[in-house]
């Protein structure tokens, strides 16, 4: 069973997220910012996580960075002890004039890089900044090694979904079960 719940309260926000790796694409989102709705749907439906997210907040910016923690340390309890999983991931996502590149390590160590080539301050109710921010908060809580990059693309929204896609396709992959390591981890050192 790899399916967690995680709650976040501050001052700042009340977020509570449920996750299962294992699921059908199963959604219900509501943040009260609508790309930020828009992207978490598109993780959980072409990663095929079920996915329920609530979260309030006093700003878009706490909102969005705080999910993104919340998704991240979701993810990293889902593979706590990194046992069994193939760990890696990639992905190519076309979206339109968009083409976007994600690839993946849950081997423990928080590392990103992302290029998304982003030439608009907003996208629909979300700033660029808050978005790139969502990136680097779900890495950081992860434990996780993303890179990122559009490719290129002309129009805004396709870049990040195309982005979005190519992530929840290269997470589906690296949480896969590997049935030839059986109970091991995948690392040469025998640990992560």
């Amino acid at each position: 069973m790899r399916k967690v719940k995680v709650e976040r309260k501050t001052k700042e926000v009340d977020i509570t997220m449920e996750l299962d790796v294992d699921g059908k694409g199963t959604v219900e989102v509501e943040t009260g910012v609508k790309f930020l709705n828009h992207l978490l749907v598109t993780i959980a439906k072409h990663g095929l996580f079920d996915l329920k997210v609530k979260a309030t907040g006093d700003l878009t910016h706490h909102i969005s960075e705080d999910v993104a923690l919340v998704l991240g340390e979701a993810l990293r309890k889902v593979v706590e002890k990194r046992k069994g999983i193939k760990r890696f991931g990639s992905a190519y996502v076309p979206m339109d004039d968009s083409l976007a590149r994600a690839t993946v390590d849950l081997g423990g160590r928080a590392y990103i890089i992302r290029n998304l080539g982003l030439m608009q301050p907003q996208i629909e109710d979300l700033k660029t900044e808050d978005i790139e921010h969502f990136f680097d908060s779900l890495a950081q809580a992860s434990k996780a090694n993303l890179h990122i990059t559009v490719l290129y693309g002309s129009n805004e929204h396709h870049k990040i979904e195309a982005a979005v896609k190519a992530l929840a396709l290269a997470l589906r992959q690296a949480l896969e079960v590997e049935p030839r390591i059986g109970d091991e981890v995948p690392s040469a050192k025998g640990v992560l």
